[in-house]
């Protein structure tokens, strides 16, 4: 499994999904399940920036792991979110049936990010949840990857500035670098 990490706006779905693509890979995306969820109070709780309640998405994700079990490779965009969430995902592999092999972390200017999600104009882009989003990566998900670290995950760092194709080409140099490349 690679989970991808980055603030809001960063092209965390839109990475996955070109490399979930090029690599015939199953793309998750922790964000499309719950907004596709017809859950009103976790679309209430998406639209104002918070996070959803661990125990809720801990549901969703555990649904979408169970439904891609006889999947090799996912890459997970959006999940986890807390520390609990990325213990649960080390401790409960056996579980699910999938284990982290890799972090790619997409790092991106605040600057860039800004002007990113008020081009992307969805209902839950406004300027208070935004920021409440770039308050929570930055607080809540680097312990996260520490965390990841300390398991010794393999965590590979991506300028996230510039255009798709070119963030999409440096990702694409690291996965082969962790020879991760083969289908």
């Amino acid at each position: 499994m690679i989970i991808v990490f980055g603030p809001a706006g960063a092209g965390k779905s839109v990475q996955s999904k070109l490399l979930a693509k090029a690599k015939n890979w199953k793309w998750l995306s922790a964000g499309q399940l719950l907004r596709d969820s017809n859950k009103k109070d976790l679309q209430k709780t998406l639209l104002i920036g918070k996070l959803v309640p661990a125990d809720d998405i801990n549901l969703v994700m555990a649904k979408a792991f169970k439904e891609s079990a006889n999947i090799d490779r996912i890459i997970l965009d959006g999940f986890p979110r807390q520390m609990l969430q990325a213990k649960w995902l080390i401790e409960k592999s056996p579980f699910h049936g999938h284990s982290v092999g890799l972090i790619v972390v997409i790092d991106i200017d605040k600057d860039e990010v800004l002007k990113r999600l008020t081009l992307r104009g969805r209902s839950d882009d406004t300027p208070k949840a935004i920021e409440e989003r770039l308050e929570i990566y930055h607080t809540k998900i680097k312990p996260v990857i520490d965390y990841f670290a300390s398991q010794n995950v393999t965590i590979i760092h991506i300028d996230g500035n510039g255009t798709i194709d070119q963030v999409h080409n440096r990702i694409m140099e690291k996965i082969k670098e962790c020879n991760l490349d083969k289908k």
